[in-house]
């Protein structure tokens, strides 16, 4: 054989090679850049500003004496008594909204349906008024098919706008690599689905999918409206307009003053990335000069993004003997979190963690991660756990208490964000509001009762029960979730 021969012969294995090194240093190159810097106006670390008008808002779902499940609702019923009362403006960051169902469908409300007629109801009573929606691009399965109640609420003048994600950092680079490559150019479209949609009815397509698993997403749950006499409310909270999530337990907290504006803010960062021309007016966004004097003793401070995770370390830094940590959470596996809990209760606190059991998700039964094994960690460290007694809905509680008793301040951090690797690391977009507070405040009474009243099972309802319940301690499992926290393959 010839050498031409031979060398002819290497020529495709020669092309083999280099597209496969081609596409190694392509995926490497687009994999190493996932840690790019936020768009500008994100990871929001608010002043504190006095707190005004502040109400805790709380749904609850439990079992009563009979053994029947009831679902107390306050949430959604504010935001529509919001929505109501506004005259010029309102901007609604919502993660969650669409009537997307499980193998068993959830039938406390038809949330989607009340919120969609709320905003067209308010467009029609007031034909000046301002409405911006942002959400989610799962609504759309992330463009593989139509949101009727989307376009319902373009039609009558709302501009709903989607959050581009992909200027958000990627928190499972092993993957997203890969589909900013080969997937993402390619956009999507509502036609020609094959495949069922793994969130509720109808089919979408294979890039449905592979987006859905870069797992990222606009967290956030949101709200600011004018109160109809010049000034501005605001509530956060971790609910969604969700109709399969209308019985899960959660909480909001609505107010008032310059807090409002700082939200506002946040929200007009994520417009400023996502949408050409949609944008809050600038007049709405001047923040009244501070007020010379004493510092106001009850303060609230917003934080989106990392800046939440400084603020949940910065208040559990501080509990040692004789201070109280509560926490109540949906999903906790963040490894700094988990540690500053563990301290605290080296220091001496009284740590007590109440948990969903991550067990029911819409119909479809999970196997108890991260939940467990972190319960597991916890309960190994001293700290008392009890789980949420749920049965077809979640608690999706996000909210953390520190009572301090050597200088009577009660701190608190609430609102969209679990504490996860995901939602604390620059990679979902999320709100929180930092609370510092006297101990004897109302809003703090109204805090600790609420918790106090879940975690002893107050008033003949039965919403929790003891960590040996659900207590799972395998060494798979706790395996399981260290590698999905550390590699960003989980949906926590």
């Amino acid at each position: 054989m010839s050498r031409f021969t031979q060398r002819v012969r290497r020529v495709p294995r020669l092309i083999g090679y280099t597209i496969v090194t081609v596409g190694l240093i392509a995926w490497l190159s687009v994999t190493l850049s996932t840690r790019v810097q936020m768009p500008e106006g994100l990871t929001h670390d608010g002043s504190a500003r006095p707190l005004a008008d502040a109400e805790l808002l709380v749904d609850t779902t439990y079992l009563d004496a009979d053994g029947r499940r009831q679902s107390d609702q306050a949430i959604f019923d504010a935001v529509f008594k919001m929505i109501a009362d506004a005259r010029e403006l309102i901007v609604i960051d919502m993660f969650l909204f669409n009537p997307f169902h499980g193998p068993e469908p959830e039938r406390t409300r038809d949330l989607t349906s009340e919120l969609t007629r709320a905003l067209i109801d308010a467009r029609a009573a007031n034909g000046g008024l301002t409405v911006v929606l942002i959400t989610d691009p799962i609504n759309t399965v992330y463009g593989g098919l139509e949101a009727e109640h989307l376009q319902r609420l373009r039609r009558v003048g709302v501009e709903v706008v989607m959050t581009r994600l992909t200027a958000l950092r990627d928190s499972n680079p092993s993957y997203s690599g890969l589909w900013r490559w080969l997937a993402r150019p390619f956009g999507n479209t509502t036609e020609g689905g094959w495949l069922p949609n793994a969130l509720g009815d109808g089919e979408v397509t294979l890039r449905s999918y592979l987006a859905l698993l870069n797992f990222k997403a606009n967290h956030r749950k949101t709200l600011v409206a004018d109160d109809g006499r010049g000034g501005l409310r605001a509530l956060v909270t971790s609910a969604n307009p969700h109709t399969d999530s209308s019985a899960h337990s959660n909480i909001a907290l609505r107010f008032a003053g310059p807090a409002a504006v700082d939200l506002l803010r946040t929200e007009q960062a994520v417009l400023r990335f996502s949408s050409d021309d949609v944008r809050i007016p600038d007049r709405w966004l001047r923040v009244a000069p501070r007020e010379t004097g004493k510092p106001p003793d009850a303060t609230i401070r917003i934080v989106t993004e990392n800046a939440i995770e400084s603020a949940i370390l910065d208040a559990l830094q501080v509990a040692g003997a004789d201070d109280r940590v509560r926490l109540a959470m949906f999903y906790l596996s963040d490894r700094e979190v988990i540690e500053a809990l563990k301290a605290a209760r080296g220091r001496g606190a009284d740590v007590r963690v109440l948990l969903d059991p991550n067990r029911d998700a819409f119909g479809r039964e999970k196997n108890g991660v991260p939940a467990r094994p972190v319960a597991a960690e916890l309960v190994n460290a001293g700290i008392d756990v009890r789980w949420c007694d749920t049965h077809g809905e979640q608690c999706h509680f996000k909210a953390l208490l520190v009572e301090t008793a050597g200088n009577g301040r009660f701190l608190s951090v609430l609102g969209s964000a679990n504490f996860t690797r995901r939602n604390l690391d620059d990679f979902n977009l999320e709100t929180d509001v930092a609370l510092s507070l006297p101990a004897d405040h109302a809003l703090a009474i109204s805090m600790t009762t609420w918790f106090d009243g879940l975690w002893e099972n107050r008033n003949g309802r039965h919403f929790s029960v003891p960590y040996t319940d659900f207590a799972d301690e395998r060494a798979k499992l706790r395996w399981t979730y260290r590698l999905m926290e550390a590699t960003g393959w989980s949906s926590f």
